[in-house]
């Protein structure tokens, strides 16, 4: 039987409240010495369209890699499992990789999808309703960043799997990382954690990757200052901000900014904040991984860290952990 929600549910915070953390979010940054924003601002409908863009360029392997082991391993995922299993997807995107999991489980009875974006999460659900007439599909607009509270699971449904790909760990500080990885033990208790996470390697692969040719990943972050621009009416002037990023060796991760062209003023709420030529408005962090260290840190939160599967070049690897009891 088929379930259909015409709306999706918003178990954590209200349009106004989003509204306002991204207001609040804005302020501080702009008012801070080393100014910076959480990446989730990224993702309205204009920036969840930009990034589907990113995953298909040449130069961006983390998606295509993913997928490849994904396709290559999904038998054994589904195989640990189980029948009738629940997925929960944090960050839920597009829902394109999740497809090849849903695929090849064995009669799963329903599937979260989590994410900010909740019109392009709606969208996608339809799509998703339509290839999987027989799978409930729940989409949950909200912050799954913050406490997380999801709906008990059905009748007669078996674990309930989390899935997080794409190597978003990899967003957060170590101490987020950490935080975000409890949360999850605590809301899969009795199932398990399907995690992607970038591997560490030759930073000019990583340089290609975070500044393509075409110019996606520039407007993607661009994007951010557009955004505001248009909900919270700040006046960047977005031809005087250019995008960079790069690999940050000693902390293990690729800093993406947005640095001021020139010297200028911007407006919120009525406040002026002066940027220097050069000045930049951190806005984010993608911290890769040994195999190791990301066992480590799962263990840390409480997982029992199972199969590891990578790619033939170890670019990338796809986690099973297993939540606390």
């Amino acid at each position: 039987m088929s379930f259909v929600m015409p709306t999706p549910l918003r178990v954590v915070g209200r349009p106004e409240e989003a509204d306002r953390d991204f207001r609040g979010d804005m302020l501080a940054a702009l008012a801070a010495s080393e100014r910076s924003i959480s990446p989730k601002y990224f993702y309205d409908a204009q920036g969840s369209a930009l990034f589907d863009e990113i995953c298909d360029l040449p130069e961006y392997y983390p998606t295509r890699t993913e997928m490849g082991i994904l396709r290559s391993h999904a038998a054994e995922i589904a195989a640990l499992a189980g029948p009738q299993a629940e997925v929960v997807e944090f960050g839920a995107g597009s829902l394109t990789k999740v497809r090849l999991l849903l695929a090849a489980l064995e009669q799963p009875v329903r599937f979260l999808p989590i994410d900010i974006s909740g019109e392009h999460l709606q969208a996608a659900a339809a799509r998703l309703r339509l290839d999987y007439p027989g799978l409930a599909v729940l989409p949950v607009v909200g912050d799954y960043t913050q406490a997380l509270v999801l709906p008990a699971k059905p009748p007669g449904a078996g674990r309930r799997v989390g899935f997080f790909p794409g190597s978003t760990i990899g967003n957060f500080n170590p101490e987020q990382a950490l935080r975000f990885l409890r949360m999850a033990a605590r809301v899969l208790r009795g199932g398990a954690l399907v995690l992607g996470a970038d591997l560490v390697k030759d930073p000019a692969v990583l340089h290609a990757a975070y500044n393509d040719e075409q110019g996606v990943t520039a407007a993607f972050n661009l994007n951010l200052l557009a955004r505001a621009n248009r909900e919270l009416g700040t006046d960047f002037a977005l031809d005087g901000f250019a995008h960079g990023a790069f690999y940050n060796s000693p902390q293990r991760r690729i800093e993406m900014h947005l640095f001021s062209r020139v010297r200028q003023q911007v407006t919120l709420d009525g406040q002026v904040f002066d940027f220097e030529e050069g000045e930049t408005l951190h806005t984010e962090n993608s911290y890769k991984f040994s195999v190791d260290s990301l066992r480590a840190l799962a263990r840390q939160a409480g997982f029992e860290p199972g199969p590891v599967w990578t790619d033939r070049n170890a670019l990338f690897s796809v986690h099973w952990l297993q939540a606390p009891a």
